[in-house]
């Protein structure tokens, strides 16, 4: 029988600068060696519960402590964070907040070095850990230097020094690729397999960690645990909509063409799904399918013509070409370092091209500043932390408007307006270091609309946020587009996003253009998907095993699901 490695007792943890507590009269006992994921809306307490078990609760963040929570058999509140680390390593999903190392080898080495390690018995395991994340061959690295796939990589060797019987991973996900995604996800299983260590993982993407089995899924709700149940069990309730978790996508399918679970379905795995099952189901719900409507092309707003750049001598963007249209919605995706953020800020002037040009609204946009791009073009990155600079939300939120010279009535009625539908109004007077990750990404979203740009391009927009908070940010700007015509694009490794929110994708792949389509043309041809490290949705697995044509199934997918959210808003 395994043995309990975390048990909480009737524990309540409440912040010191809060007067509710976060986490209420939690019960759960982990054993050694299981695999479990920790899901949840934004504010439910799943980062608390994680501070919690890693020791920066109570030892970084005060507050009120009542009940037990013992980790290898030891009160974690009486204990020291430097002992918990001997028992818990953590992946941070900021990595760039877990850098401490002037190179790949000073990082992975840090945790050894604290333990006094010699050095002649330190070396090895570096280069053991290393290898086993696949990044020996960069250990003189920077860490800067490294795609979010490597920084990730390296994080995680960091953490693989034998000790830790338990590992922690805060959003592994939210920075990669759907390929190195999977890769991730194949990591982290093969450590758990091999090495038998008990694997908590907090993450929003439910289908792509749902690639490789776990045991138990918490889902957890206002501070309390709703349902500690397998994947199977959660998968047939309703639950996961009604508290904010996006479905698989296949799930999501099956549900539309009517489809009932029976109570013994094995359903977290596509690969074992039993599809013949639900053929007939699926053939049916395809007779409803609409043919292919051309929309009309608005003016033409931005022409990018045969652009290069290079970073000292590596080519980042080669011979691109494409067109933007007021009214569209574009996703633009690819593989990690294929050059999606490097365009981005092209775009937006803080970079310019070495060789080709970009007009905007018929004009070469050299002659233009930056600010007057900025009036135009819109940038939220995909890091939050490199946009903040205010101490206060709603002073972040008014500063473009009070640098662009609004009146102070319509900076006050604009920042007003965005902070509500990026739902911050509730917390429109904190201070931005009280924020999460996922909050921070809320208020760079919001300090951006407030200017109301032709274009808005929106680097990772979903990253590190639930699918409630998701929907809220996205259906916002669905809605922009649709009433006021502002264009948008989306730099994403989120499929489910291109899937539902966009109409066109442009592919990048190896600094190029290797695609420039509809979207559900785009993620059901086999070889972009491969060259541009994107993931076959598990719509494409759902129609080729009942023999139906994937670019017709996804477009009708997307059509359902349209229809569904526009009828819903009414």
């Amino acid at each position: 029988m395994k043995k309990p490695i975390i048990v909480f007792q009737d524990y309540t943890f409440r912040y010191k600068t809060q007067k509710e507590p976060t986490l209420k009269n939690i019960n759960l006992t982990l054993y050694e060696g299981e695999k479990v994921l920790i899901l949840g809306p934004s504010g439910c307490g799943k980062s608390t519960l994680a501070n919690c078990i890693n020791g920066l609760i109570p030892f970084s963040y005060k507050g009120e402590i009542k009940g037990s929570l013992t980790v290898a058999g030891v009160e974690n509140k009486d204990s020291s964070i430097f002992e918990i680390s001997r028992h818990v390593g953590t992946v941070q999903q900021d990595t760039d907040a877990q850098f401490v190392g002037l190179s790949v080898g000073e990082d992975i080495a840090f945790s050894l070095e604290n333990r006094a390690m010699p050095r002649p018995e330190m070396l090895p395991k570096v280069e053991r850990t290393a290898a086993i994340v696949g990044m020996e061959d960069f250990l003189m690295n920077p860490p800067f230097q490294l795609s979010g796939g490597q920084k990730q990589k390296v994080a995680l060797a960091g953490i693989l020094h034998d000790e830790e019987e338990v590992l922690l991973f805060d959003e592994p996900l939210a920075a990669l690729d759907p390929a190195m995604g999977m890769t991730a996800v194949d990591l982290i299983d093969r450590i758990h397999r091999d090495q038998g260590k008990t694997i908590l993982i907090i993450e929003h993407r439910l289908e792509d960690v749902l690639y490789r089995h776990v045991d138990r899924i918490i889902l957890m709700a206002e501070g309390s645990i709703l349902l500690d149940s397998t994947p199977d069990e959660l998968l047939r309730t309703g639950l996961l909509k009604e508290h904010g978790i996006r479905e698989p996508l296949y799930i999501s399918a099956l549900k539309n063409a009517g489809v009932r679970f029976a109570e013994n379905a094995h359903l977290d795995n596509i690969e074992e799904l039993d599809i013949p099952a639900y053929r007939q189901a699926i053939l049916d719900e395809m007779k409803a399918s609409k043919p292919v409507e051309i929309p009309a092309r608005g003016e033409l707003l931005l022409k990018v013509d045969h652009v290069d750049f290079s970073y000292d001598k590596r080519k980042v963007l080669d011979d691109v070409s494409f067109e933007v249209h007021r009214g569209e919605r574009i996703a633009i995706v690819g593989k990690n370092g294929a050059g999606k953020s490097t365009m981005a800020k092209m775009l937006c002037g803080i970079i310019r091209p070495q060789k080709g040009t970009i007009t905007v609204n018929g004009q070469d946009y050299t002659a233009l500043t930056i600010r007057e791009i900025g009036r135009l073009i819109g940038y939220v990155m995909q890091n939050p932390n490199q946009m903040l600079v205010k101490d206060m939300i709603m002073d972040e939120v008014r500063l473009a408007l009070e640098l662009n010279e609004f009146e102070e009535e319509q900076i006050r009625q604009r920042a007003e307006e965005t902070i509500k539908m990026c739902g911050l109004y509730a917390m429109r007077n904190w201070p931005v270091s009280a924020l999460s990750y996922g909050q921070r990404k809320r208020v760079t979203i919001a300090s951006i609309l407030a200017l109301k740009p032709d274009i808005i391009i929106l680097d990772e927009p979903t990253a590190g946020q639930d699918y409630y908070h998701y929907t809220e940010i996205m259906n916002f700007l669905d809605n922009l587009n649709k009433e006021y015509q502002v264009t948008i694009l989306f730099i994403t490794h989120d499929m489910h996003l291109a899937i539902e929110y966009t109409d066109r994708a442009i592919v990048f792949a190896d600094s190029k253009c290797i695609a420039d389509d509809f979207v559900f043309r785009v993620l059901s041809d086999s070889e972009i998907i491969e060259k541009a490290n994107l993931k076959q949705t598990s719509l494409v697995t759902l129609a080729k095993q009942t023999g139906v044509d994937p670019e017709a199934f996804i477009r009708h997918f997307i059509e359902r699901e349209r229809e569904e959210r526009e009828n819903g808003s009414k």
